[in-house]
Formats: C-alpha cells, sequence, structure tokens
C-alpha cells in the first residue's frame, strides 16, 4: 500500500527520462522515437539535412590535414586542408570555417573562406561573408553581394569531344584524286 490508499499495482508506471531527450510517453513503445519535452529542457537538436540523411559537422576547435571524402552532406566550422571530395553531398564552409583545399561536391556553399579551386557538380553559392581564393567550376554560380570571389570562374556543363568538334583530318599531300 502506498500513500493515499493506492496500491503499486493500481498506479500506472512513472515514465523514465530518456538520456537527457524527455520523457518517453507512456503509451510509446520502448525505442520510439515520439519523445515529449521535459519541462525547463530544450530539446536537442539534431543535424540532419532537408532530404532527411544526416549531416557530419567538423567543429570549430577541430583542424584536419589530409583528404577528406565521404557520401553525407558536411558542414566545416573548422579547419580543413588537403582535399576535400563529396561528389554527391552538399558541402558548407560556415562562418567560422577555414578551408585551404582542392574542393569537389555536389553542391558547395561558401560562407567562411576558402583557399583552393572548387568544383560543384550542381551549384556553389558564396554569401556575403564568403571569401573564394581559387578557381570556380560550376553550372550555376550564385555571389552575394559583398562575398569576394578571387580566381576565374567557369560555368556550364562538362563537354565531351564529339566527331563535329574534333580538328577535320589534314588532305593527303600531291593533290590527287587517287589512293596515294
Amino acid at each position: 500500500m502506498s500513500l493515499f490508499g493506492k496500491s503499486q499495482k493500481d498506479a500506472p508506471p512513472e515514465p523514465r527520462p530518456e538520456a537527457g531527450l524527455g520523457v518517453r510517453p507512456p503509451s510509446a513503445p520502448r525505442g520510439s522515437d515520439d519523445v515529449r519535452e521535459r519541462p525547463g529542457r530544450p530539446e536537442r537538436a539534431q543535424a540532419t539535412n532537408q532530404g532527411g540523411g544526416s549531416m557530419a559537422n567538423i567543429g570549430k576547435s577541430i583542424t584536419i590535414k589530409g583528404d577528406l571524402s565521404g557520401n553525407e552532406d558536411l558542414q566545416i566550422d573548422g579547419t580543413v586542408e588537403g582535399r576535400i571530395d563529396l561528389p554527391n553531398n552538399e558541402l558548407t564552409v560556415g562562418p567560422e570555417g577555414k578551408v585551404k583545399a582542392e574542393v569537389h561536391a555536389k553542391t558547395v556553399i561558401v560562407v567562411g573562406h576558402v583557399t583552393g579551386n572548387v568544383t560543384a557538380v550542381e551549384r556553389a553559392e558564396v554569401q556575403a561573408s564568403g571569401v573564394v581564393d581559387g578557381d570556380v567550376r560550376a553550372p550555376r554560380l550564385i555571389v552575394a553581394e559583398g562575398a569576394v570571389l578571387n580566381g576565374a570562374v567557369e560555368m556550364g556543363e562538362t563537354r565531351k569531344a564529339t566527331p563535329a568538334s574534333l580538328p577535320a583530318p589534314k588532305a593527303a599531300i600531291g593533290g590527287g584524286s587517287g589512293p596515294l
């Protein structure tokens, strides 16, 4: 018998907090994502991109020297030196980000500073506080007022050589119409 004349078996089970994320409703199965926020405690933000996948983040205090490649979106707020290769994903260089690298990604958004050539498969964007010291190659380029872009710009789809674009074969010497 507990306080106020109720027995333990009559009372609904007390919900337990989940690792600081909030309280799971009693009706929700264990492992469920349906988590209510606890009063006075903000819900933790999850790093996800618009498409529902995950986004990796290199924090302000992180420095990476070497080649960086992956298959998820990436935000750089720290320092990266070397080569960055994300051909199917978006790269964002945050306001505190410093990149000294050759960059290749599906989409590149520069809010911080990039030193090196940038190649974007779909789109490159240099926001107002962004600085790019290097050549930019992308089919679409957005440069905001106040942004700095020091380098050559190449836009348009990458074209493969077609027979019409190849130089014509040189004529045979001798001027005759027959075989040589």
